[in-house]
């Protein structure tokens, strides 16, 4: 007996996904008259034009960007305490024994696991080979993968 109560438990739960599933299957949705003109399909009729070329960001905008990644409380200004936030959060990772003073070793130790790492084979020198595998190591420059204009009217 107690197994028909799972079973009919079972199927109430699934009687219930389903009619939510109707439900919201059967939301109003906009008809396609409703929904506006594609822009192909207005610039096919000569009803609008798109720019010769994409508008770039301005520095004003970017330099809008990196102002509000400072104002955390959004008020317009930035106060000292919010100019320093990203200086204070680099020294705390800095001064690892939290004593609120940095040490040279603190201040020196990526530098010291970069030498340590790079020498081999621990005899407290680099040679040549060692050195060069602490160079730092540069991003590729992005090429650009647009074919000239020239090779598309000639494709064409």
């Amino acid at each position: 007996m107690t197994m028909w109560r799972y079973v009919a438990g079972g199927g109430a739960g699934l009687a219930a996904v389903a009619a939510g599933v109707i439900l919201w299957a059967s939301r109003d949705t906009p008809s396609a008259a409703a929904l506006p003109a594609r822009p192909i399909a207005a610039l096919e009729e000569g009803q609008a034009s798109l720019p010769d070329t994409v508008p770039e960001a301005s520095a004003r905008t970017r330099e809008e960007k990196r102002f509000g990644r400072y104002d955390k409380d959004r008020n317009g200004q930035i106060t000292r305490e919010e100019y320093f936030v990203s200086r204070r959060k680099a020294y705390a990772k800095l001064d690892t024994d939290g004593d609120g003073r940095l040490s040279f070793d603190e201040w020196a130790a990526k530098t010291n696991g970069k030498f340590a790492t790079a020498d081999a084979d621990k005899s407290g020198t680099m040679s040549a080979a060692e050195f060069a595998t602490t160079a730092v190591k540069r991003k590729p420059a992005r090429a650009v993968k647009c074919p000239p204009a020239a090779a598309t009217a000639e494709e064409g």
